[in-house]
């Protein structure tokens, strides 16, 4: 099971080189440059230098190493997406995504560019039209990877106010994990703007796991130990699934199509689950050496 983790996904600002050196040495799971709204316009074309020189000169070690462009309907796109199609990066993420067209047009702008077939597409899921058509986005293109959650964008069209319990946004959370799930894709949580709270950090963590999300978009170095910690699997987990895997293993060697595990009935869902939790620790273990 080829399992990447993604609990930790951190925006870094693109026009500023000391936070982009400052990346090497971070715990996140996944860098995302910034080159949108991190940038001024006046900066924009030298941050779209500066990121893809610092991606091809490297030093992130495991970091998933990503790339957000401006959008699409900005001038810059176009030759944001042509540059990030000649960097070593795992995926373009394209914000304010609304249609399938779009993903499209990204799609050929990475082939044009002569991007790996490696790199995939990321799209942005922050507008109402963007949720309305989430279903048709996520099956687009099969470049297409990962939805992510723009929630400061959607709570602004939508008028929803970021309570604790967001519950303004459940509907469009899981209408993308939903949109995720029937195609294969990956889901990230939007960001949590409260940089000093971390309780407050960790219950939106664990509702956002709670939800099917695979990890969460961050904006603060200070956010990421609690992110892995709670998008990661707990020692119990990892020894739950092992139990269960063997016990199931007994069982079908006598014949038997369920068990019983700490009292729980045990399927062979819960097999597939559990095997999926041990793929996850191992590629967590794997990353940190």
């Amino acid at each position: 099971m080829n399992i990447r983790p993604r609990r930790s996904v951190l925006y870094m600002p693109g026009s500023n080189s000391r936070a982009l050196e400052k990346a090497k040495t971070l715990a996140a799971d996944t860098l995302v440059l910034d080159l949108e709204d991190a940038v001024a316009p006046e900066q924009k074309i030298a941050a779209r230098a500066q990121v893809v020189d610092a991606v091809k000169a490297g030093g992130y070690g495991y970091r998933e190493m990503v790339i957000r462009v401006n959008g699409l309907d900005t001038p810059w796109s176009e030759d944001d997406i042509l540059a990030v199609a000649s960097a070593p990066v795992a995926a373009v993420c394209v914000p304010k995504v609304e249609s399938p067209e779009q993903v499209l047009r990204v799609v050929e702008l990475l082939n044009r560019g002569g991007a790996d077939e490696s790199v995939t597409v990321w799209a942005m899921i922050e507008t109402p039209r963007g949720l309305v058509n989430v279903q048709a986005i996520a099956a687009s293109h099969p470049r297409l990877s990962l939805l992510m959650m723009g929630t400061s964008d959607l709570a602004k069209e939508m008028r929803i106010p970021h309570t604790p319990d967001r519950i303004g946004f459940i509907v469009a959370l899981s209408e993308c994990v939903l949109a995720a799930r029937l195609n294969g894709l990956d889901a990230l949580d939007g960001v949590h703007l409260d940089l000093h709270d971390q309780e407050s950090l960790r219950l939106i963590c664990e509702q956002g796991r709670n939800l099917g999300f695979d990890g969460k978009t961050l904006i603060h170095p200070n956010q990421i130990a609690v992110t892995n910690e709670v998008f990661g699997p707990e020692p119990q987990e990892v020894d739950r699934a092992e139990r269960i895997i063997a016990a199931f293993t007994q069982a079908e060697s006598e014949g038997k199509g369920v068990v019983v595990v700490d009292g729980k009935l045990v399927e062979n869902l819960h097999v597939e689950e559990a095997k999926r939790t041990l793929a996850i620790a191992a590629a967590i273990a794997s990353m940190q050496g």
